[in-house]
């Protein structure tokens, strides 16, 4: 009897682990160097991440994933979506393949269907239904259907009239494939996908949705979005659009379908016409969303209940078509290099690369250039700092300019003085930011380096380090000009120090 009940709590226990809302990735492969599977495990291991979805079923990474544990979403690519959807032994063919042959070893755990089929391959939407529902017979037929769910990746702009969340709905126009795959869903006990990206709700605003609001920034009372049917106060985007995905579900009665969020994210790089597209955005996106996802704050409509979320995406694809952003969604560089350290204190062991502590000080955005200029002289100079990595054929040479060129300066100095806020000042025109600006080979005083080491911080060069070569001086040569640089030097000496 005794082992009986420890059974019944040990089930109890593992169901509410399972219920637990997780931080997964997206795995893209459109990168020129892509890692091998065994790499790309390696990473997921180290960086605490114990859910994947692949775009396919790649049998080097379904392999490679075998006896970790890790929860695998496999997908079915829209290409072959025609073919499954007009055929049950073909979809049985493919769930032989790709799912039977690799469990249980590989802890597959879903299967999506083609992705944003209505958005992308409308043409195949009359037989998704079917496809989804081929797949699960399948799955009934090995006895994996209550171990493996079935669904279909869900573009966010299928909901029309999303704000507020109340009044939301589907498109009607794809009402008879929604309605039975939503019957599907609810009767399988599966869950609606949905890719939700609030860059581009934010970028196809024209200002009307603030970036603070995208951002998942904490906003005064006054400031949120409030649904006026239900008074509901909103905050960021991303509650907002699964709510109103939960109300255009209710709109068609269906009231008890989970929601997880298979795409979401923000590109750390954009074009001229991508100013919000930085590191700085993507950092404050990212680690916003983890923590929000793992504190189990849930939406308005469901407080307390959240949705388990996966980011887009583990690796930079510098093979994607279209602007700078879409090569720039990634946590990682092929190398296994972070992109950008995550802000995560008090949201656990996920993602290794959080140093929340750690903190640079860079050029201010939108300073003075001739302001910059003369506080990198003086870094140069009187500050002490051994500016030689910024030599023409150094590391920190490129970019070659004086925002680039006074952050490693700023840096180094504000490491060297023990990093205290009044060492990354320079007449207001330094901030401290914990985005490691480090960049190729041009490490910063501090820096995690490639081997996930602390770089140690910077001792005082002695004052015959610098040289009239120093890239902070842009004078000329010649004893006249030395002249002017010693008066330049004073002059800010006593402006800065």
């Amino acid at each position: 009897m005794a082992l009986l009940i420890l059974l019944l709590l040990l089930a109890v226990s593992q169901a509410t682990a399972d219920e637990d809302p997780y931080i997964g990735v997206n795995i893209g492969t459109d990168l020129s160097d892509m890692p091998h599977p065994t790499q790309v495990v390696a990473l997921l291991k180290a960086q605490q991440l114990r859910h994947v979805r692949l775009y396919n079923a790649d049998q080097g990474m379904l392999i490679a994933l075998a006896n970790t544990g890790i929860r695998v979403m496999v997908s079915i690519p829209n290409e072959q979506l025609l073919g499954i959807g007009q055929s049950n032994a073909t979809a049985a063919n493919w769930v032989s393949r790709n799912v039977i042959a690799h469990y249980p070893a590989t802890n597959i755990t879903a299967i999506c269907v083609g992705s944003e089929v209505f958005n992308t391959l409308p043409n195949a939407a009359p037989v998704l239904v079917n496809a989804i529902k081929f797949i699960h017979s399948a799955l009934v037929a090995s006895n994996l259907d209550s171990k493996i769910k079935v669904s279909t990746p869900l573009a966010s702009n299928i909901i029309l009239d999303s704000f507020p969340p109340s009044q939301a709905f589907f498109n009607r126009s794809w009402n008879p494939v929604l309605v039975p795959m939503l019957n599907f869903l609810q009767s399988s006990g599966s869950f609606l996908m949905l890719n939700i990206y609030p860059y581009y709700d934010y970028m196809q605003s024209n200002g009307v949705i603030p970036l603070d609001y995208a951002l998942f920034k904490p906003l005064p009372p006054n400031k949120e979005a409030v649904d006026a049917n239900t008074l509901v106060h909103y905050s960021n985007v991303f509650d907002a659009m699964v709510d109103a995905t939960y109300f255009a579900m209710a709109f068609l009665n269906f009231t008890n379908i989970p929601v997880i969020v298979t795409e979401t994210g923000w590109p750390s790089k954009g074009d001229s016409t991508e100013p919000d597209a930085t590191l700085e955005n993507a950092n404050t996106y990212n680690s916003n969303l983890i923590r929000h996802v793992l504190n189990k704050t849930g939406t308005p409509k469901r407080p307390g209940i959240a949705v388990s979320t996966y980011i887009y995406e583990l690796y930079n694809e510098d093979m994607k078509p279209g602007p700078v952003s879409e090569k720039n969604w990634g946590l990682f560089d092929a190398n296994g290099d972070p992109v950008y350290i995550l802000r995560l204190t008090g949201s656990g062991s996920l993602l290794a690369n959080d140093t929340t502590n750690q903190t640079y000080c860079t050029a201010k955005e939108g300073a003075d250039p001739k302001m910059l200029q003369a506080a990198l002289d003086w870094a140069c100079g009187p500050g002490k700092v051994d500016c030689s990595a910024l030599l023409q054929g150094k590391p920190c040479y490129e970019p070659d300019n004086v925002i680039a060129h006074a952050t490693y300066a700023f840096d180094t100095y504000y490491h060297r003085m023990g990093k205290t806020p009044d060492a990354c000042n320079f007449n207001g025109v330094a901030d401290i930011t914990t985005t490691d600006p480090s960049h190729g080979s041009c490490i910063f005083p501090g820096s995690l380096g490639r081997n996930g080491t602390m770089i140690g911080n910077i001792t005082a060069p002695s004052m015959n380090s610098t040289s009239s070569d120093s890239p902070g001086r842009k004078y000329g040569s010649g004893s006249f000009t030395s002249i002017l640089v010693l008066i330049k030097v004073m002059l800010w000496s006593v402006i800065f120090l």
